[in-house]
């Protein structure tokens, strides 16, 4: 029989979740008591309901996962927790743990990552909680995490509690007469199995090796070192039939082998130079929990976040998960170009645009409204879970592929030609002084929101535009009537261009400004998106005064 101890703390400043969870540097987290009081705070902040219940953990396997997952199952014991499943070695993607949740009807889960930030013992570490739907916690649960911690006294544990988390199978304890049960689990299984009850992977495995065309594809994908590795070669290598060089970089390392596990065109620089110089079909990459992705054609033609939505919105009915299931409503985060906007008017299903993170389209699923959904931070999902999922879109565009018979490019190019084309970018600037970057957006905010500006002209590079709206992005939830104000500032002019500038919730330090410009045109397609996107740019820097601000001449990473 195992003892309950309870512990003395006091509170730590910032345990504050931002818009998935709580990132700070290993070192903040590894301080005396501060990955318990946080610990302590969510499982506090799901009451009476906490007795009995089953929790999901598991992480990207990044530096200090491991040990914090055998850190929460000590906790787990002490606060009336009836039965853990765990990732073997404490790894399990972020869509896995959000399948294992709604497939085993969990309370919730806790997912250790910080997501696309590095790893290692000098970078990185997060921890969030997905509730019973398998999704982010909504702000009510976050916010109620966070006022624990700024009063949290004590947090229960129980020492000596050995595990070996790198053995599957099951483990049953007495604390103080009752069972508690750790299941450690084959971190691929279960989301393999729910993938291949989505795509026809009879088919899927026809095209990838070749039996169809007579040539197999020439894929690479590209894990970064981060936890998809496992579920890649199992899918990829053994279910799909693809060769072995068609994947790389395949092992969870704690610090992502020294590589940023954040798959844009600056960071997956190898992937994208490789296909470019290659005969590939397709590239493709995740970041380190394996929720987002990033898709290129022949000789590395990009596809931004916002068009794959959109594309893969359009060939649904290729998907057997969606004829069996139905469509029903898309959805895109506000910065993400509206491409798929025009998709649903054509289908004439509702488009929903939500402010940025994923936990906002939980409740259109739950309430049947959303089956499609996606953000321009490379991230693309169904309402299969409640999480984006990386794997998940790359096994989309193979089915549009096949269904299609077409490249990606061509399929692009098709799509352009029925829909018009949304050029769009991101400049990120990292890691900025935060006080700075507030006064930047306080002064925006107040110019912008004057009755004076709407109406004003830009002009840059020989195109003049008008401002038709100006505001802070506030958010009503049609579900539950909650509101999210103050989400990102935007301009929208009378062509339908865009420019949204909005601080990151994402980072571990500092702020990070993110500056999105989004212009439609319908028939002017194919031309370069740099160039084609330079005089807005050139406006929305003008308007915001960022280079002032932030005394940045040019972004850490544009996408």
């Amino acid at each position: 029989m195992s003892n309950i101890s309870v512990v003395s703390t006091k509170p730590y400043e910032g345990q504050k979740p931002g818009t998935s969870g709580l990132r700070k540097k290993v070192k903040v987290f590894t301080q005396q008591n501060y990955t318990e009081n946080f610990v302590q705070c969510i499982l506090d902040a799901n009451g009476a309901a906490l007795n009995g219940s089953l929790l999901v953990v598991g992480g990207d396997g990044r530096y200090y996962c491991k040990e914090a997952a055998e850190l929460i199952i000590r906790m787990c014991a002490a606060n009336g927790v009836a039965k853990l499943l765990v990732g073997q070695n404490g790894i399990l993607s972020t869509p896995a743990v959000s399948s294992l949740i709604r497939n085993h009807k969990a309370l919730g889960g806790i997912v250790l990552t910080a997501s696309h930030n590095p790893g290692g013992p000098e970078n990185d570490f997060g921890i969030k909680f997905n509730c019973e739907n398998g999704g982010p916690a909504p702000d009510a649960v976050t916010n109620n995490i966070y006022q624990l911690s700024t009063a949290i006294k004590e947090y229960k544990i129980v020492n000596g509690l050995e595990i070996d988390i790198s053995k599957i199978g099951t483990n049953t304890y007495d604390i103080n007469g009752k069972p508690f049960v750790v299941d450690v689990i084959d971190s691929v299984a279960n989301y393999v199995a729910h993938m291949k009850e989505i795509f026809d992977f009879e088919k899927l495995r026809d095209f990838v090796s070749g039996k169809t065309s007579g040539k197999p594809l020439k894929m690479r994908i590209d894990s970064l070192n981060g936890v998809t590795g496992s579920y890649v070669r199992e899918i990829f290598l053994n279910a799909l039939g693809a060769a072995e060089n068609c994947v790389v970089h395949t092992i969870p390392l704690p610090d992502f082998g020294g590589l940023h596990p954040d798959p844009n065109l600056t960071y997956a620089k190898d992937l994208v130079e490789t296909v470019a110089q290659g005969d590939y079909d397709i590239g493709a990459a995740f970041d380190g929990d394996g929720d987002r992705n990033m898709i290129i054609g022949h000789r590395a033609f990009f596809v931004t976040p916002s068009d794959s939505l959109a594309v893969i919105a359009n060939n649904l009915e290729c998907i057997p998960y969606f004829k069996k299931n139905g469509i029903q409503g898309f959805a895109r985060s506000m910065p993400t170009a509206s491409a798929v906007d025009l998709v649903g008017k054509k289908l004439g299903k509702e488009v929903f645009e939500v402010p940025t993170g994923w936990k906002y389209f939980g409740n259109l699923m739950d309430a049947g409204r959303l089956c499609l959904c996606g953000e321009e931070s490379f991230g693309t999902g169904s309402n299969h879970i409640r999480e984006k999922d990386g794997i998940w879109a790359v096994l989309a565009w193979l089915s549009v592929m096949q269904h299609t018979g077409k490249g990606i490019e061509d399929i692009l190019k098709d799509h352009w030609a029925i829909y018009g084309r949304n050029y769009f970018t991101r400049y990120d600037y990292e890691e900025c002084e935060l006080d700075p970057c507030n006064e930047m957006i306080a002064t925006m905010e107040k110019n912008i929101t004057d009755p004076s500006f709407i109406g004003k002209s830009y002009t840059s590079g020989g195109k003049t535009y008008k401002v038709k709206v100006a505001d802070n992005f506030s958010y009503t939830d049609p579900v539950d009537k909650s509101l999210a104000t103050k989400q990102g500032l935007r301009i929208v002019f009378e062509d339908g261009s865009r420019i949204v500038i909005r601080l990151s919730g994402t980072g571990s330090s500092g702020a990070t400004v993110r500056l999105y410009i989004d212009s439609y045109e319908k028939d002017n397609v194919l031309g370069l998106a740099s160039e084609m996107l330079k005089p807005l740019i050139d406006i929305a820097l003008e308007i915001s005064q960022l280079p002032k601000f932030t005394g940045r001449n040019a972004p850490t990473v544009i996408t």
